[in-house]
């Protein structure tokens, strides 16, 4: 049997892959995408039937094609992101192979490149680029067995409040995952609980701009005013509802119940850490500080923004804050339901190559990996915290092509 050979092998036909395609066929590089199920198949498939995109239509695109069949202030939602990505493939006429699971990359021994095994063949690659983004693997504490009388699922899996069993639910996780889950289960009457950790809670908007506009013109995207920071800390940025801050104070006066970080089950009674105050206080810093940049951006550039006091002001505290809940006891509160929004994990099971650290973490700079000719893309904070949005991740394989093509140059040398 003959063996298909390129360039360049992308993995994964999301936002990642199809912008990496962009910009090599820009460079010249043979190439082709492999999708083991449709274009940007996770917003279709594995995201609830409410989501829309975290920010507005004029900011969450690829430069060379904007929507025109929605408002530029719109949260698209789930399904017309999906849509977008797919119109793009066409309008690039991408080389995209959907259906194709990559099962294996490694390294050929002697000789440039690698062997990529697929459910449809092998194809020998010169280069190889994991788009497969952030979302790979969910993510779920070992807290609750599996075997316990209750239903559990983790966010990547949930649809709608219909979806769940009749009773209270516990939410687990308060980034823009689950505090929008939460607020849309309790809409539908039912009885919450929102596990809330430590986040990061910007305004969705102040003074006229949407917070993804203050990103950039503070130079946060691009990370220019360094300031320490947490990692792994839950974003909690929503476009839910045409867009609203996140405020943890506020879905508490509607009905929903805070507790703290969930902590550990011991068969009946779930038990939360105490810092729950701690957490929305230090949540409530990092919006003010926002709030206060933007203020003195202003004040710099002389913008004619309308001022917008009603920001600075914080509801009272809720009870649940005031006197937080440290035990509670599943079944006595009618919860049948704890969904889990806990984050991903990565799964590079199938790249069999030189890449990673000693905790199995992509080892690389800019998402050139620490073995040549593999390639990372659509990590968070590949190169700035706006790597794994669909924003950053065009910038990012734009150096990655050109990096790419420069490599294909050096090997393509010969002495006259």
């Amino acid at each position: 049997m003959s063996v298909e050979k390129i360039n360049t092998v992308v993995v994964g036909a999301g936002q990642a892959g199809v912008a990496m395609s962009e910009h090599l066929s820009l460079m010249g590089v043979p190439h082709v995408v492999l999708e083991r199920s449709r274009i940007a198949e996770r917003w279709r498939s594995e995201r609830w039937d409410s989501l829309v995109a975290n920010g507005p239509a004029w900011h969450d695109r690829f430069p060379s094609l904007k929507f025109t069949d929605v408002s530029p202030e719109t949260f698209p939602p789930k399904e017309r992101m999906a849509d977008y990505f797919e119109d793009y493939v066409k309008m690039l006429d991408a080389p995209v192979r959907t259906g194709v699971d990559v099962l294996q990359v490694e390294r050929h021994v002697g000789r440039p490149g690698f062997k990529v095994s697929t459910s449809q063949g092998v194809i020998e690659a010169v280069n190889v680029v994991a788009a497969t983004g952030p979302f790979q693997r969910p993510a779920i504490p070992n807290i609750v067995p599996a075997d316990a009388p209750v239903q559990q699922l983790h966010s990547s899996a949930y649809k709608n409040p219909g979806q769940l069993a009749e009773g209270a639910v516990l939410v687990v996780g308060a980034g823009a995952s689950g505090s929008q889950i939460a607020e849309e289960l309790q809409k539908a009457g039912r009885t919450v609980y929102l596990s809330v950790g430590e986040h990061y809670r910007p305004p969705r908007a102040y003074r006229g701009r949407d917070y993804c506009w203050w990103l950039g013109a503070l130079g946060l995207w691009d990370e220019v005013k360094i300031k320490p920071k947490k990692q792994h800390v839950a974003f909690a940025v929503s476009g839910y509802e045409g867009g609203k801050t996140v405020d943890f104070r506020r879905l508490a006066h509607q009905g929903i119940t805070l507790v703290g970080l969930t902590n550990a089950w011991d068969g009946a009674a779930m038990s939360f850490e105490p810092g729950l105050a701690h957490n929305i206080a230090a949540g409530d810093q990092a919006y003010f500080d926002v709030l206060r940049d933007a203020d003195a951006y202003i004040a710099d550039n002389g913008l004619p923004f309308p001022a917008e006091p009603q920001a600075w002001e914080l509801l009272p505290d809720p009870e649940c804050l005031t006197a937080p809940i440290l035990n509670l006891d599943l079944a006595k509160a009618g919860i049948t339901t704890i969904l889990w929004a806990t984050g991903f994990k990565f799964d590079y099971s199938w790249l069999q190559v030189d890449a990673f650290d000693d905790k199995g973490v992509p080892f690389h700079k800019r998402g050139i990996s620490a073995q040549s000719g593999i390639y990372f893309l659509g990590l968070p904070n590949l190169v700035n915290r706006a790597s794994s949005f669909i924003y950053g991740v065009w910038h990012d394989a734009k150096y990655i092509a050109d990096h790419i093509a420069l490599q294909n140059e050096y090997m393509a040398y010969s002495r006259s």
